[in-house]
């Protein structure tokens, strides 16, 4: 059981509303970067992805890398950094027992070196994607291969090598997930569509489950209209159809649970308005 959870803000980066959902507006808007802040009662502290880092910054200074930061300019200093909102919370990095990455842009995994007792909770599929093509191939993808610590490996616990389990009913149309910690606490959901090895994290709280969508939507009004982006941005990352049918299962679920389940897009202001920390 997750007996406490927080959202964290960890810098934020700028989109044209167009961008992000179909038919926004031309003005360029905050995307925060969201992270789950999650204590088992048993485990330990466990973070879902890292948001930005000075790390990114460094990664961002070359070309072509530096296309990542034009593309999506951040707002970022160390006063943002996640182990200073970790120590609001009297815990520093080494204290973190688990990652758990939605998936390897730049943006969800830019803190990963600040923890390097913290085992890795991710896809084999997502970190494989690090490895492949040229820097520039990898920078269009949204992949810093600089952020990704040494030996990952070693710590890493892949997703795809759980087996799958049936879902509750209560999470339909999701149908299957794997059981990362074997007591049905924590969840990992593949979420298909945004790019290769893209997975959610239903988190089972004393109140009722969480569940981090990671960049299926990046804001509610996307997931309670089942408005996705325009087909060209989910393009360029990702695939179209299986982005769509992501997010259209996501606003079934949101639609059958409302208030016995919440959703936290990773990027979403108004979610951050109202659980942030």
């Amino acid at each position: 059981m997750i007996c406490d959870w927080k959202l964290l803000k960890i810098g934020s980066c700028q989109h044209p509303g167009f961008m992000t959902i179909k038919g926004g507006s031309l003005a360029c808007h905050e995307f925060p970067a969201l992270v789950g802040l999650l204590i088992h009662e048993t485990f330990g502290p466990i973070i879902f992805d890292t948001g930005y880092d000075s790390a990114f910054l460094e990664a961002t200074k070359p070309f072509p890398e530096r296309l990542y930061r034009m593309a999506t300019p951040i707002q970022y200093d160390e006063s943002q950094s996640i182990v200073n909102a970790l120590e609001k919370y009297n815990f520093a990095p080494n204290d973190i027992k688990a990652i758990i990455i939605s998936h390897f842009h730049g943006d969800h995994i830019a803190g990963l070196r600040n923890f390097p007792l913290a085992k890795i909770f991710c896809a084999k599929e997502g970190l494989k994607q690090t490895k492949i093509g040229n820097r520039f191939s990898r920078t269009k993808a949204g992949i810093l291969s600089d952020l990704i610590p040494p030996r990952i490996e070693c710590r890493a616990k892949f997703y795809e090598d759980y087996e799958r389990i049936a879902l509750p009913n209560e999470f339909a149309p999701f149908l299957w997930g794997v059981d990362l910690l074997g007591d049905n606490s924590l969840l990992a959901v593949e979420l298909d569509g945004h790019c290769k090895g893209h997975w959610g994290l239903i988190a089972r709280t004393k109140d009722k489950p969480i569940f981090f969508i990671g960049d299926a939507a990046w804001s509610m009004k996307a997931v309670e209209e089942n408005i996705p982006p325009p087909n060209i941005t989910i393009g360029l990352l990702g695939n179209v159809p299986k982005y769509k049918d992501t997010l259209n299962k996501i606003s079934v679920l949101r639609r059958n649970s409302r208030d016995r389940l919440e959703i936290i897009p990773s990027h979403c202001v108004e979610t951050y308005g109202r659980w942030g920390h």
